[in-house]
């Protein structure tokens, strides 16, 4: 081994190695620096050129997530969000009611839009409802938390990973949904009974007090327009229409606004993400370009080994470069493949509050509010729900 490759191991090292974290020690450095200057140091080793390293880019995504981004921004401003949540909550009528309508709830609007986007909007109103309740928070939390996970399993748009294995197999929305749909509600489902079992106080069916109003702000103008424009663009995924040119056009009807200036909606785009998935795109390349697929591509040659080689990387790495590593070792027939990808991706970041950004998301949300959601107190309730959902994908989607 040369210099020069030792050089280039400890690289990929390193960039993994802060993916996996979030951080590398000593420097303040988050997830999209760590990408982006991993690949820019795999350049200057001459793994890669700026040509190929442009090549690498896959432009279906990024276009997709920016325009689901500003798509959730409209939505946000509007406060479908916060409505949505104001009338779940008017429909529970006990502590364990809540909990059920939180899981499924959150559930679906984390199908229908990305799941972080629901983390950061509604941990806020769950941490408010369960202190005006004199709820324990924690159990709300990991619901909370565990749902926008789950929902997300469901359709291409729900989380990140979906949105790249979507643009990488060319699955219809409608295909994706009606395979993996089941998966999320069973689910969900089974994060209610685990709740249960692990937190006597949710288990109350005593009435709750009437609730107050949530406090959010609300424009009916925008909430019309917002509704029409998703309404249009799940319709042109339900008719095949291309992922990313669809939200495209979504977001600029969204952006032609006399209402909300232009800043204001980027702003609330996750740029960080966007750069995050960039820099990845690099680095995934030079993996490719150094042939150290190989010990992967021999643990996942049965689909049994496929899933556990998923879920491992997704809590080693991340889900997003783990999906980006794995995808290569599906066949771009592999129906199977690829929907064992996104979900044991996915379901697999339940396992600890490292395993996904939005348990990340509401851990730090609570936190501000003081109150403490732990490793521990997470991996407890993590645990089982992901082997119960890994099992339980394996066998839906190869029955």
């Amino acid at each position: 081994m040369t210099w020069r490759d030792a050089l280039v191991y400890g690289v990929l090292a390193l960039t993994y190695l802060g993916l996996g974290l979030g951080y590398l020690p000593g420097y303040r450095m988050n997830r999209a620096a760590i990408a982006i200057t991993g690949a820019a140091l795999l350049m200057v080793l001459g793994v890669l050129n700026l040509e190929e390293a442009w090549a690498a880019l896959d432009a279906n995504t990024l276009v997709f997530l920016f325009g689901v981004m500003v798509l959730n921004a409209h939505l946000g401003y509007a406060g479908f969000f916060q409505l949505v949540m104001d009338r779940l909550v008017h429909f529970a009528k006990s502590p364990l009611g809540l909990l059920v309508w939180l899981t499924f709830g959150t559930g679906v609007l984390s199908a229908l839009f990305l799941n972080d986007t629901m983390a950061i909007l509604l941990t806020p109103l769950v941490l408010a409802l369960t202190r005006t309740l004199a709820l324990p928070p924690v159990p709300y939390l990991l619901a909370l938390a565990g749902a926008t996970n789950l929902g997300s399993v469901a359709t291409l748009t729900g989380n990140p990973q979906n949105i790249l294995v979507g643009s990488f197999s060319r699955i219809p929305y409608l295909e994706f949904a009606l395979a993996l749909t089941p998966v999320a509600l069973a689910g969900l489902a089974l994060q209610v009974g685990l709740l249960y079992l692990l937190y006597p106080a949710v288990r109350s069916r005593e009435p709750l007090p009437p609730l107050p109003p949530l406090r959010f702000r609300f424009n009916r103008g925008l909430l019309t327009k917002g509704l029409f424009i998703t309404a249009g663009l799940l319709g042109a995924f339900l008719l095949n229409y291309p992922l990313a040119q669809a939200a495209l056009v979504a977001a600029g009807l969204l952006l032609l606004s006399r209402r909300i200036r232009s800043e204001r909606f980027f702003s609330r785009v996750d740029w960080e993400l966007l750069v995050m998935f960039s820099g990845l795109f690099i680095v995934t390349r030079a993996v490719g370009e150094l042939g150290l697929l190989g010990p992967l591509e021999a643990l996942a040659k049965s689909s049994w080994g496929f899933l556990w080689v998923t879920a491992g990387l997704s809590n080693l790495i991340s889900n997003v470069p783990a999906v980006l590593l794995l995808h290569p070792l599906v066949g771009q027939t592999n129906t199977q493949g690829w929907l064992m990808l996104a979900a044991a991706s996915t379901l697999a970041g339940n396992l600890t509050l490292l395993g996904s950004v939005a348990n990340l998301i509401v851990a730090e949300a609570a936190r501000r509010e003081g109150y403490r959601l732990g490793f521990l107190e997470h991996l407890r309730f993590g645990l089982p729900l992901t082997l119960l959902t890994l099992l339980l994908a394996y066998g839906w989607i190869h029955r």
